[in-house]
């Protein structure tokens, strides 16, 4: 299937720490990725956690840090870095704001943006736990 996704166009999802459009969805590629686009304010994001997706991070503008496994990688325009699905991570905002691209594999992190858009703050850990992202101790 062929999908096409113009500029500024694609559901909007809130995280709480960040705006995720949806450039192509898993209902796009048999499940097999997905792409989103991703605008975070300065700070931090999710506490370290780990997914049970594999996913990568291409920074289109700003600069953020990200964790994974005790390791920190610096990111600015053009950087990206790919985390394996089970690695401890998360990622942190140091200019004003950061635009990037996260390509997932599988449909498991757009479900897990869908489900934590429809629901309020008190619900994040249980949702989390029904998808099985498992945060660090």
């Amino acid at each position: 299937m062929t999908h096409f996704s113009s500029p500024g166009a694609g559901p909007e999802l809130d995280t709480g720490d960040a705006r995720i459009t949806v450039k192509v969805g898993a209902e796009h590629t048999g499940d097999a990725f997905e792409v989103f686009e991703v605008d975070a304010p300065r700070g931090p994001s999710v506490p370290p956690h780990a997914d049970p997706w594999a996913k990568a991070f291409y920074v289109l503008h700003g600069r953020i840090t990200v964790y994974v496994d005790g390791e920190l990688h610096d990111l600015g325009p053009g950087a990206s870095i790919s985390v394996p699905a089970g690695a401890v991570n998360t990622f942190t905002v140091h200019t004003p704001s950061a635009q990037f691209l996260a390509i997932s594999l599988t449909g498991g992190m757009g479900r897990f943006f869908r489900d934590v858009d429809r629901a309020t703050p008190e619900q994040a850990p249980e949702i989390a736990a029904q998808h099985k992202i498992e945060f660090a101790s």
